[in-house]
């Protein structure tokens, strides 16, 4: 095994292994994974919508990127990280957060669309539908505010889904956010 095939091995057991398991028993009827994309951080959300009235949350985590290194090799990191996570979760269909660009973070709009297109093309590669959703849309579906805080919506995540505490960090809540949104609207088409 080469050694960016191990980092990314061993990033993905160790990110995976503090991964939330809310309710894994849940049997479903559709699958959505939610995606809050990052190189440093990718906030993942699994949740079942299946004939009961709430959703069940299967797993939510982050994958991360080893800081520091060449940039060719997080982005290779990433990709084996979230194909190996698609082959275990098996969802539906994935929603991401679209592309969001501020005029005083460019290097971050830029670092976000490389994760993005990694994303992208793991779910092609795998044969998994992908949609996006803004991240102003997920906001105000979820707390009424199109513009929340990280703070509102882990508090709203931990409402709506009944988690005895905040999910940490704020993009797994974000993740689980776009899952619920995506989920809402995609699983009758």
């Amino acid at each position: 095994m080469s050694p960016i095939a191990l980092v990314a091995v061993s990033c993905i057991l160790l990110s995976r292994a503090a991964r939330y398991a809310v309710d894994m028993s849940a049997s479903s009827a559709f699958r959505v994974v939610g995606i809050d994309p990052g190189l440093n951080i990718t906030g993942y959300g699994a949740v079942d919508f299946g004939n009961s009235l709430e959703p069940s949350i299967v797993e939510a985590g982050t994958l991360r990127t080893t800081h520091g290194r060449d940039l060719a090799d997080r982005i290779l990191q990433l990709h084996s990280d979230l194909v190996a996570l698609l082959d275990d979760l098996r969802p539906d269909t994935v929603v991401i957060e679209q592309l969001y660009a501020h005029y005083k973070h460019p290097r971050t709009s830029i670092l976000m669309a490389h994760a993005r297109g990694i994303i992208l093309l793991a779910c092609r590669q795998v044969g998994i539908s992908v949609h996006s959703v803004s991240a102003t849309h997920v906001k105000k579906s979820l707390t009424g505010n199109g513009h929340a805080t990280k703070l509102q919506m882990q508090r709203s995540i931990q409402a709506i889904c009944k988690l005895s505490e905040l999910p940490q960090p704020p993009d797994v809540a974000d993740a689980i956010a776009i899952a619920l949104c995506g989920g809402r609207r995609y699983a009758r088409q």
